[in-house]
């Protein structure tokens, strides 16, 4: 490796580690875990992650995308079953990847994808406009939206919320108005450079907002014990660790793909990536840390500031380990609502509007699945959500694909009545096929041409027999079969 590459490389890592560092604190924060967990699954993002194969500039960590889930995870679980949800979501990645199943992840529809992340977030920014008030967030997505008036009315009465939400609305204003500033003051990352400025607006003027609470790395590290992952078993958290590897594998890979266009080079080997966003994973789990996923804003910052090899992505880590071992207290000053107004900042950027408004121009069934996606999040949950959204996407090609002709010839002279379909006939067109014969008159020989379908699935063939049978009680039917079924079925 020659001096300039490593010399590209450690000037990305640090670039890289200045972003991270306000997105894991507040992530961390956000999910209602010590700050130091967000620290320690960055650290395990770079240090482990990024030795291995997979991709090369991708940079692994906290995301913004999986915090409604731990949260949630942790208010129903408590902190002590984190771990053992996310080694179990790592494994299973693990094996995921193993059976080469990384590429099918590239199978899931974009509008569902974009739905979940829409949804969080809604919800991220929902209940981070209670912290920007240092106010306690409701645990629904519609109590979130119904408490607004409350919350409201708990600004206008305490003082010390609307100094919170002051510090809180002017650093989102700054993250806002960030890449309007000069180039060279936008060298400083606008994540950190707003928490700095929060930072010292509330030490100048001695403001009575919260701030972090320090607890010291190695006092935040909790391993599952047995009762912890004895409780693996039960049902509801299966279907927490299920959703937590299947949404960090889709998030990681996805950003895999964007990395790739972003970059000249080798691409992602999927299946590795997975593998890999599993090993970290497992390690975050036995450390008792928050899930990881790749991110794409501290992916995009590695690749931007010149990144040449993996070596970016390990040095990233290991400055965050410096960080977290030699500069603990440093977090103790940092204001909650400053971090609040961050993830504000970060759930908006996953709310797609202007993709949403060019899908309901040219595919407004994708923009459905989307919105119906966001909601279900917002209003039940994100596994719930996500499958209602891919049922739609299923239903919705199902519809698309299931075209089918209804072509009616009747004669003037009375002879046979020919009723030729083509296409694809299942189910789903079932009342179109049988509105056309059931309107042919009832004493008339017909001639069903069924040689131009290209699948006829059994619902259509039960529901053409039985047709069939009816109507030779009044008039002879003959059927011309398709391919490969003649004298099977109908008449």
């Amino acid at each position: 490796m020659s001096p300039t590459t490593v010399r590209r490389d450690v000037l990305a890592s640090l670039v890289v580690f200045l972003v991270a560092v306000p997105l894991c604190v507040g992530v961390a924060v956000a999910s209602g875990v010590p700050a130091e967990l967000g620290l320690l699954t960055g650290i395990v993002g770079g240090l482990v992650v990024g030795c291995l194969p997979g991709s090369s500039f991708q940079v692994s960590g906290p995301a913004a995308g999986l915090t409604v889930l731990v949260h949630e995870a942790v208010q129903q679980y408590g902190l002590g079953a984190l771990g053992a949800i996310v080694l179990a979501a790592g494994v299973l990645q693990l094996a995921l990847g193993a059976l080469r199943c990384g590429r099918w992840f590239r199978a899931i529809s974009v509008a569902v994808v974009q739905g979940m992340l829409a949804g969080i977030g809604l919800i991220l920014v929902l209940g981070q406009v209670y912290a920007m008030a240092d106010a306690s967030q409701p645990s629904t997505g519609l109590a979130k939206i119904t408490g607004l008036p409350g919350l409201v009315a708990h600004l206008v009465s305490t003082p010390e919320a609307v100094s919170a939400f002051g510090i809180g609305v002017g650093t989102l204003a700054l993250l806002v108005l960030w890449k309007r500033l000069p180039a060279k003051v936008r060298l400083v990352p606008g994540p950190l450079a707003a928490i700095a400025v929060a930072t010292l607006v509330t030490a100048v003027f001695k403001l009575p907002v919260a701030k972090v609470e320090v607890h010291g790395l190695l006092a935040s590290i909790q391993p599952p014990d047995a009762g912890a992952l004895g409780g693996l078993a039960q049902l509801s958290v299966i279907g927490t660790v299920l959703a937590f590897a299947l949404i960090a594998s889709a998030e990681s890979l996805f950003s895999a793909a964007a990395v790739d266009r972003m970059k000249d080079g080798a691409r992602t080997d999927y299946d590795k990536e997975l593998m890999a966003q599993g090993a970290g994973n497992a390690v975050c789990g036995m450390l008792g840390a928050l899930p990881m996923t790749a991110v794409i804003v501290r992916s995009a910052a590695n690749v931007q500031a010149g990144a040449r090899t993996k070596l970016s992505r390990i040095l990233h880590g290991a400055w965050l380990l410096l960080f977290a071992a030699l500069l603990p207290t440093a977090l103790g000053i940092v204001p909650l609502a400053a971090l609040a107004a961050v993830l504000v900042h970060a759930g908006a950027k996953l709310v797609p509007v202007r993709q949403v408004s060019q899908l309901w121009r040219e595919h407004r069934g994708e923009a459905v699945i989307l919105g119906v996606t966001a909601g279900a999040i917002v209003f039940t949950n994100m596994f719930e959500g996500v499958l209602l959204g891919l049922l739609l996407a299923v239903v919705k090609t199902a519809w698309e694909t299931s075209h089918v002709q209804v072509e009616v010839r009747e004669p003037a002279d009375g002879r046979r009545a020919v009723v030729a379909l083509s296409g694809n006939a299942t189910f789903l067109r079932l009342p179109k096929i049988l509105d056309a014969l059931e309107a042919l008159p009832h004493d008339r020989p017909v001639e069903l041409d069924l040689t131009r379908l290209r699948h006829l699935d059994h619902a259509c063939r039960t529901a053409l027999d039985g047709w069939a049978a009816q109507r030779n009680d009044a008039a002879p039917v003959a059927v011309s079969e398709p391919a490969g079924r003649a004298g099977a079925g109908v008449g």
